[in-house]
């Protein structure tokens, strides 16, 4: 047995689980504390400018790593600022443990400065809390990892003060580190029914959702996808789990209209970790069975299931592989479904020269990009619409989007920590001018960090989505509009490299020079919002 602090022992216990950064901005409490260990433990600290932005970070982080992300920051007005990033976390799925500052009982005793219960602030959006008071604080921790693995994925809240940072416990340095795996649910009924709904398919449609992600479920879903040959559809968070590039996936679900042809040729819905969080409204399957794949039973359901297998996805995988044939669905069949949602989406306007299609935008830069292709991530807005139906995700981590939560400000902090994942790999962040706006203190965190990526933002002088939306009331304009903001120029104050453009060669021309930048770039592009009243109609109907 050793002594060590309390600080100490959440740093070791964070390299344990394979934690590599930690995101946050400090305050002089417990957060220096943990900055020292963190560093002892090559655990490296990011100095993020916003509190939002650093759990938004971590968030990210844990979605690529398949483990937890760390978020820090200092207690009271710090942590209250966090909440946004936290509410992403617990809506989108990402395993996140945000340390906050705390005051003890004595300092609550004598001073009533910032002072508020911030367990009862985070406990709508958080899974656990804890403070580590206790007599065996690791295993405290432990319950914390524990609970944030455990499905559904979510963040949990540690209010560590600075008295107790320092406190000194004896700790077993010969145990084994616990290993970051997500923790299992029990599998449960209903194989006998799944098996036979499957072997008597003959043109099934899969829909993949973001618990798919786990890596040995993701062997599984497309040892199952090869072996059916049939359509795939994707939601937004599983986007890149399969290829886009793959022969089968041709597009996204989102409850909404543009997947309705996809799902009308089917005789059988498999629904393959598809959380309800993801969909702007319940999937139209009609008299079409569907077969569920799911982590556990949920009250609100994606889908009406004919059957269910609830439980750990891989070997709910494995045990339905042998029924699985090769279905009746013909290549071209596929193909021509997959170019049908394609040109559904298709977004007009950017003709007279003076701005640019967010379809543009997008394909633009899909070819321009060399191998390997740029990850992206993508905020919420109207331009995501393009982002999300026209990139070509290649891998698993290739698109990240704020889809349960849908906030805006999520792409450039998303960006920061895609990019310092992969520092081989450059990053594309897909924003609208509103959603930079709310995080621009972040391209100053992308300068320091020199992360590979470039901002993308589509400037169209409004909170577009909200303009559709406005619109299709029948009201008048009011609102949701501003002068167009010179980005650019805002990012060069940053010290990144940036671009103003308005056309296609100035948009191909600012590519070639972000793209094989070895540090954070801008490209601020003028954009023709006209299409989007299609787009928004033609995805929800």
């Amino acid at each position: 047995m050793t002594q060590q602090s309390i600080a100490e022992l959440v740093a070791r216990g964070c390299a344990a689980h394979g934690v590599k950064r930690a995101f946050g901005v400090p305050g002089g409490g417990s957060s220096l504390d943990l900055i020292e260990a963190f560093d002892r433990h090559g655990i490296d600290f990011v100095l993020c400018r916003t509190e939002t932005g650093a759990a938004l970070m971590a968030a990210a982080d844990a979605e690529l790593r398949h483990g937890f992300g760390v978020a820090v920051a200092t207690q009271g007005p710090g942590a209250a600022s966090a909440m946004n990033g936290l509410a992403h976390a617990s809506l989108d799925r990402a395993p996140v443990l945000f340390i906050s500052d705390g005051w003890t009982d004595a300092q609550r005793a004598l001073d009533a400065h910032q002072v508020f219960d911030q367990h009862a602030m985070s406990a709508p959006v958080v899974k656990a809390a804890a403070r580590l008071e206790s007599e065996d604080p690791a295993l405290e921790f432990e319950g914390l990892v524990d609970a944030m693995l455990a499905a559904p994925w979510g963040p949990v809240h540690l209010v560590l003060t600075g008295a107790n940072a320092k406190r000194r416990v004896a700790i077993d340095a010969a145990a084994p580190p616990p290993a970051p795996v997500i923790a299992p649910q029990p599998q449960t009924r209903l194989q006998a029914d799944a098996t036979a709904l499957l072997a008597r398919a003959k043109r099934p449609v899969v829909l993949l959702g973001l618990e798919a992600r786990e890596p040995r479920t993701l062997q599984q879903v497309a040892r199952l996808v090869q072996q059916l040959h049939c359509p795939v559809l994707t939601t937004y968070k599983a986007k890149g789990l399969l290829s886009d590039d793959a022969e089968w996936t041709v597009g996204h679900v989102t409850g909404g209209a543009a997947e309705r042809a996809t799902l009308d040729a089917a005789d059988l819905v498999l629904s393959i970790g598809l959380d309800p969080v993801e969909l702007i409204g319940p999937v139209r399957c009609g008299d079409t069975p569907v077969l569920e794949l799911a982590l556990f039973a949920r009250p609100v359901q994606p889908v009406r299931a004919a059957a269910s297998l609830l439980g750990p996805l891989a070997p709910a995988l494995a045990s339905v592989l042998p029924e699985s044939r090769r279905s009746q669905w013909s290549s071209e069949e596929i193909a021509a479904l997959r170019l049908g949602m394609r040109e559904r989406l298709g977004c007009a306007g950017g003709e007279d020269g003076t701005a640019l299609s967010p379809q543009a935008v997008v394909e633009v830069a899909l070819d321009a990009a060399a191998s390997p292709r740029p990850a992206i991530t993508v905020d919420a807005g109207a331009h995501m619409f393009s982002a999300m139906a026209l990139w070509r995700a290649d891998a698993p981590g290739g698109a990240l989007i704020s889809n349960g939560l849908a906030t805006m400000g999520f792409a450039l902090p998303a960006a920061i920590a895609r990019a310092l994942h992969d520092p081989g790999r450059p990053t594309l962040a897909f924003t609208g001018d509103g959603g930079l706006m709310m995080c621009a203190g972040e391209l100053a965190t992308a300068a320091q960090q020199r992360a590979r990526l470039c901002v993308v933002v589509f400037n169209d002088g409004a909170l577009s989505l909200i303009a559709l939306k406005q619109r299709n009331r029948g009201m008048a304009p009011a609102g949701v509009g501003w002068s167009r903001a010179d980005f650019a120029d805002v990012a060069r104050g940053f010290g990144l490299r940036a671009f103003s453009v308005h056309d296609e060669a100035g948009y191909r021309q600012a590519l070639r020079a972000t793209l094989d930048h070895d540090g954070p770039s801008l490209i601020d592009v003028r954009v023709d919002p006209t299409g989007y009243q299609a787009q928004a109609r033609a995805l929800r109907g």
